[in-house]
C-alpha cells in the first residue's frame, strides 16, 4: 500500500517537472527582452539594440513551426515559437516608433521600395510586417510543394535551428561595430545564456531532433562571446561614456 502511494506521489512530482519544464520552455525564450524593450522604453533610444535580432527570431521560428509539418516535435516548442513571433514584432513596433520619432530626415523607406540597400532599416513597423507575411506565405508554398522529401524536410528542421542559434550574431558584430555595449541589455544576453543553456538540456533530455540540440550548443557559445565583448569593452573602453546619454538627449529633443 505504501509502495502505491509513493509510486503515485513519484508520477504526480514528475509530471510536475514536466509542466514546469514546458512552462519554462514556451515562456522562457521571451524573458530576457523584457528588460531590453523597459530600457528602450525609458531612454528612447533603440541604437544599442540590433533589430538583425529579430529578423533571425521571427526566420528561425516560422521556418521552425512549418518544420512541424514534416516532422513532428514537442507542442510546447511550437507554442515558444509562436509566442516569440509575437514578441519579435512588438520589439519591431517599439524600435520603429523610437528610430521615426528621433529621425531628422523626413525621407520615409518603404518595403515596397524594393530597395536592397535599406532592407530591414524601414520606416514603418507595417514594412516589417509586410515583409514577415510575405516570407512565411513563400516558405509555406515551397514546403507544401516538398513536404514529400525527407532531405527537404531535414534541411528545413536543420536550417530552423541553425538560424536560431546566429540569433546573437547581428548583437556580437552591432557591438564589435560600436567597439561598446553601451545600450544593450546585459540582463538580457545573461538570460540568453541562462536560457539557451535550459534549452540545450531540454533537447538532450526529450531526444529532440539532433539539429536542435547541436545548434543549441552553438548558441550558447555565441552568448559567452557576447558575455566576453561587455567585460572586454568595460575594461578597455573603446569609446567615450557619454555617446549613448548625449545620443538619447538629441532623441528627446526632437
Amino acid at each position: 500500500m505504501e509502495d502505491e502511494v509513493f509510486e503515485q506521489l513519484l508520477q504526480v512530482f514528475n509530471q510536475l517537472v514536466l509542466w514546469i519544464a514546458a512552462g519554462a520552455m514556451i515562456f522562457g525564450g521571451v524573458v530576457p527582452y523584457i528588460p531590453q524593450y523597459r530600457d528602450i522604453l525609458r531612454t528612447q533610444n533603440a541604437e544599442g539594440f540590433s533589430t538583425y535580432v529579430c529578423l533571425v527570431l521571427l526566420v528561425a521560428n516560422i521556418l521552425r513551426i512549418l518544420f512541424r509539418f514534416g516532422r513532428y516535435f514537442e507542442t510546447p516548442l511550437l507554442w515558444q515559437s509562436i509566442i516569440m513571433i509575437v514578441t519579435m514584432l512588438t520589439m519591431l513596433n517599439l524600435c520603429t516608433s523610437v528610430r521615426m520619432a528621433g529621425e531628422l530626415s523626413t525621407k520615409r523607406r518603404s518595403f515596397l521600395d524594393f530597395e536592397w540597400g535599406y532592407f530591414w532599416s524601414w520606416s514603418r513597423f507595417v514594412d516589417y510586417l509586410q515583409c514577415v507575411v510575405g516570407f512565411t506565405l513563400l516558405a509555406a508554398y515551397v514546403t507544401y510543394l516538398l513536404l514529400d522529401s525527407p532531405v527537404y524536410v531535414e534541411s528545413l528542421g536543420f536550417l530552423a535551428v541553425f538560424t536560431e542559434a546566429m540569433l546573437g550574431m547581428p548583437q556580437l558584430y552591432c557591438n564589435h561595430q560600436n567597439k561598446s555595449t553601451e545600450g544593450m541589455s546585459i540582463k538580457m544576453v545573461a538570460m540568453w545564456t541562462s536560457g539557451d543553456t535550459f534549452k540545450t538540456g531540454y533537447f538532450l533530455l526529450t531526444q529532440a531532433p539532433v539539429q536542435f540540440w547541436t545548434c543549441g550548443l552553438l548558441q550558447v557559445g555565441v552568448d559567452v562571446a557576447i558575455l566576453a565583448q561587455v567585460y572586454y569593452y568595460g575594461r578597455y573602453p573603446q569609446k567615450p561614456a557619454s555617446h549613448a546619454v548625449s545620443h538619447t538627449s538629441s532623441a528627446k529633443a526632437l
